[in-house]
């Protein structure tokens, strides 16, 4: 079984989505699909075909977060220190051609989301930054076209 990478924080993130799954949305689903049983013929009732298909939807999403903790890798970023580039590392970089400064954590994949400053471990820029130093400079080829940034900082919080 694959193990997969992610930050504490991601972890718990997931948890509460899963918590949250089984506590509210199943037991409301249950009840709009009894409701609907409610008002008579099933084979032409909107709302109860409506109600089973978002039951589908919680059911699905509670066994892909159900598969994702049980294969997960929790990994405690504020643990780790150095200047080396490395999963769940803050890195700050300068566009060499615009000179706009970003930040972005390296996460795991479901983690990801690029305009909260989250990149995936497996996304052409992480993999571009994983074992570089503050100072150096990478060149990113995206389907964008070909990038390159200075790393001006890189921490662990």
């Amino acid at each position: 079984m694959e193990k997969v990478p992610m930050t504490a924080g991601g972890f718990d993130k997931l948890q509460e989505e899963l918590k949250h799954l089984k506590s509210v949305e199943r037991p409301n689903v249950i009840r709009m699909i009894a409701e609907a049983r409610d008002h008579g013929d099933l084979s032409e009732n909107a709302e109860y075909h409506s109600a089973r298909e978002k039951q589908s939807f919680i059911e699905g999403r509670v066994m892909e977060i159900e598969d994702k903790i049980s294969r997960a890798e929790v990994i405690d970023v504020s643990k780790l220190s150095g200047d080396l580039v490395k999963f769940g590392a803050w890195v700050t970089l300068i566009d060499e051609d615009t000179e706009e400064e970003n930040t972005y954590q390296i996460v795991g994949q479901h983690e990801a989301d690029v305009n909260q400053g989250f990149i995936s471990i497996t996304a052409p820029l992480a993999r571009a930054l994983i074992g570089k130093r503050s100072g150096d400079s990478v060149e990113v080829t995206t389907p964008g076209g070909s990038k390159a940034y200075e790393i001006t900082g890189v921490a662990f919080r």
